[in-house]
């Protein structure tokens, strides 16, 4: 077993030795929200948002983007488990921000190791071969950090299985401080018509 997993198992031991009732909260969120975020491990949407377990549900993935897969989520989420707000929240030093799909796919193309960053430039640092399988992914990388939540809320609210009564608020979470900053023109976007 490897440390990290050790670790696991024992943090889970003891979590589940403490669960009490919470085996009865409702599979819909109790606060009746979901939020879409990135995954950055800086970034814990329970503190930032105030919540419990069971009040929302929380979407992640690389750069908290509007992906088809972030959709799918969002609009089972309202469809089948009565959310309704949503909540777009990007943030500071965004390590989305950090490389272009060009950089990820050359990268790759030389090997699957992990590369390393010097904090101007991207190196592959591995022997093993790579893969041109990335040519086919777009990485929904971030060049504007205040445009990518405006065209995250708007991707969102302009789909067509998104009803147009969902608030969609758009924020960037600061890293440095630990606030959210509203990106007025997203939370527009997104207001109910």
């Amino acid at each position: 077993m490897t440390k990290i997993k050790e670790e696991i198992v024992k943090a889970n031991a003891l979590y589940a030795s403490e669960f009490g009732d919470k085996a009865a909260l409702g599979l819909p969120p109790a606060r009746g929200f979901a939020i879409l975020t990135c995954m950055d491990a800086r970034l814990d949407p329970a503190k930032v948002a105030g919540l419990a377990e069971g009040d929302a549900h929380v979407i992640r993935n690389a750069g908290g983007r509007a992906s088809d897969d972030a959709i799918r989520s969002l609009v089972i989420s309202y469809k089948l488990l009565g959310t309704k707000e949503w909540f777009v929240i990007h943030h500071t030093n965004c390590g989305m921000e950090l490389f272009t799909d060009e950089i990820m796919r050359d990268l790759l193309a030389q090997s699957l190791t992990t590369a390393s960053f010097d904090g101007t430039k991207w190196s592959d640092t591995g022997t093993s071969s790579g893969s041109r399988a990335a040519e086919f992914i777009d990485f929904l990388t971030i060049k504007n950090l205040a445009e990518s939540v405006v065209t995250d809320v708007e991707r969102i609210r302009t789909h067509p299985l998104v009803p147009k009564s969902i608030p969609i608020h758009g924020y960037i979470y600061d890293v440095s401080n630990g606030r959210l900053i509203e990106v007025p023109a997203a939370s527009e976007l997104g207001r109910v018509a």
